[in-house]
């Protein structure tokens, strides 16, 4: 093969992006830490995901124009720092052949080259034993490769051999990784990334994986009712989710013929099964007829009907409600958008003077995209965003590439830093001199946590058992232990020194008023020097967020 157009392009991202998708699962699992997150498959899935979703949007044969438009899909929807070093890699490489209708081997091999040192530009500072390196040693080979054939499958090749094999080192660069005995997640989900684009060079098809209907939730749909001005315009009434476990003993299942037959029964029909169970969203006049033709197929097993003109009515008035507080609302000058898990924690930065909670954190990273939104959507003439955790800060300084106003990040790693740092906020000062000072103030802050592992582990000398607790100081794990309040204060024990005078407690949704009670005594039998302040946290995973100044 000597030419790669746009189509044939197309076809490797989404290639690509099947690829990992289908292994994003194996990619978490190679998380250094043990605790339950939005991990590096997670995030590098959603990223690649976004980027291959536009490029199905457009049908073009000029590789320059798909890469474009998969950069800056790709760049939107950045997840994580895994994340924006993916977006980053393709950038680099889609700039490379923005002005080409196709390309040779020479062409691509470059465009590898191009990707990886846009991404080491991009991180403030480049560990090796990363999807870094990872990304290097397989564009040098890239290069290296196109020096004896012309051929583009050749080069492909090269670079899965030297990528796997740079992957596989990885461990003897990152002592971290040897300890726990994996190898790099990120440089694992790259890896996939190129077999996906193999196969489509070969002509092969990559199957997603067809996944297990989710149980346990139905259809998020929010209804907002898009253009319907009266109540009485919903042809419709009632939306109708129900879960069917199939009987072998009743009518046999075919999606293509229960689709049509439930399509008589109302709009925005939505059928989703697996082996088992059939998920179905209907809005209907006459939700008994769908209950009723479900149940020739098996047993109903979750069943949820709204009324949507109620619905509909709520929308109205809280649309009048809204409208008038935008009328009442002055035009913001420097928008503080923070990121915050837990509606205490929101409840505590708006507070603090944050004009915009955007929900997320360790479980979810936001993307790049919603963070911009907000950005826009304010209409402020500058912001200042605080990303809370150190795996947003790189999607959160993407944003300032994206929009028209001066942007601020404040490279907070936790919500403890984050509300430190809003203590110091000055809006009669520029958003540079905010930046300098809540930066600062930061500096002065220890930040703990409390969580559990969600696997058996060993690191930093500790040994880790599933659904043990663990108390993470910073980002290192100090303790473990299967009692709560033990791993609580030997947390603390950690944290509190001689200079420390307050202990901050955020409770967690998880936690109990008698945990907190006992830790608050703990405290004061120990260090009677220190003060200690809580508050309702109400975050996920964490049962407690400690911060000691």
């Amino acid at each position: 093969m000597k030419k790669i157009d746009g189509k044939l392009f197309a076809d490797m991202i989404v290639q690509g992006s099947d690829s990992l998708s289908n292994n994003a699962d194996f990619v978490d699992s190679l998380n250094v830490f043990p605790v339950p997150d939005g991990d590096t498959g997670t995030n590098m899935n959603l990223s690649m995901s976004s980027g291959a979703a536009e490029i199905k949007s457009q049908n073009s044969a000029h590789i320059g124009e798909v890469g474009q438009v998969f950069s800056k899909g790709l760049l939107m929807g950045a997840r994580g720092n895994s994340g924006v070093i993916l977006s980053q890699l393709f950038r680099g490489f889609s700039k490379s052949i923005e002005n080409e209708h196709e390309i040779d081997a020479k062409q691509f091999a470059k465009a590898f080259q191009s990707g990886v040192n846009t991404a080491y530009k991009a991180v403030m500072k480049p560990v090796e034993g990363t999807i870094l390196t990872v990304a290097r040693v397989a564009g040098e080979a890239a290069v290296k490769s196109s020096e004896t054939t012309d051929d583009i499958m050749t080069i492909m090749e090269a670079v899965i051999e030297q990528g796997q094999k740079a992957l596989e080192n990885t461990p003897n660069q990152l002592p971290v990784l040897k300890e726990v005995g994996v190898v790099d997640s990120g440089g694992q989900g790259l890896m996939f990334v190129y077999e996906g684009f193999l196969a489509a060079l070969k002509g092969e098809k990559i199957e997603p994986n067809k996944e297990k209907v989710d149980t346990d939730e139905f259809i998020n749909d929010d209804h907002d009712f898009g253009g319907v001005m009266d109540t009485e315009d919903i042809v419709y009434g009632y939306c109708t989710e129900i879960m069917v476990r199939f009987d072998k003993d009743k009518k046999p299942f075919d999606e293509d013929q229960f689709r049509e037959d439930m399509s008589q029964f109302g709009d925005s029909l939505l059928v989703i099964s697996d082996d088992e169970i059939v998920k179905i969203h209907v809005h209907s006049e006459t939700p008994g007829e769908v209950l009723t033709y479900g149940s020739q197929y098996g047993e109903l097993i979750k069943i949820k009907i709204e009324n949507m003109r109620e619905q509909h009515r709520e929308v109205l008035r809280k649309s009048a409600d809204k409208k008038i507080k935008q009328e009442q609302q002055e035009d913001i000058e420097t928008a503080i958008i923070t990121i915050s898990m837990g509606e205490g924690i929101t409840k505590l930065f708006k507070s603090l003077g944050a004009t915009h909670v955007i929900s997320g954190g360790q479980t979810m990273n936001p993307s790049t995209e919603d963070i911009v939104k907000v950005v826009k959507q304010s209409g402020c003439k500058n912001a200042i965003i605080l990303p809370n955790n150190k795996n947003i800060i790189m999607a959160a300084e993407q944003v300032e590439h994206l929009v028209d106003i001066p942007v601020a990040v404040v490279t907070s790693k936790t919500v403890s830093q984050g509300l430190s740092a809003m203590l110091n906020l000055n809006l009669e000062q520029s958003i540079e001199e905010n930046k300098a000072q809540m930066e600062e103030a930061m500096s002065f802050v220890k930040s703990g946590s409390v969580t559990y592992a969600v696997r058996d582990t060993n690191i930093d000398g500790i040994t880790i058992k599933k659904g043990e607790f663990m108390g993470i100081h910073e980002s290192s794990i100090k303790v473990s232990d299967a009692d709560h309040l033990s791993v609580s204060k030997k947390l603390i024990d950690e944290m509190i020194d001689e200079d420390s005078e307050i202990l901050t407690i955020i409770k967690g949704e998880d936690a109990t008023d008698e945990e907190v009670a006992q830790l608050a005594s703990y405290v004061e039998e120990n260090y009677e020097e220190v003060e200690v302040e809580v508050h309702q946290g109400d975050q996920p995973i964490y049962s407690f967020l400690f911060s000691v100044e």
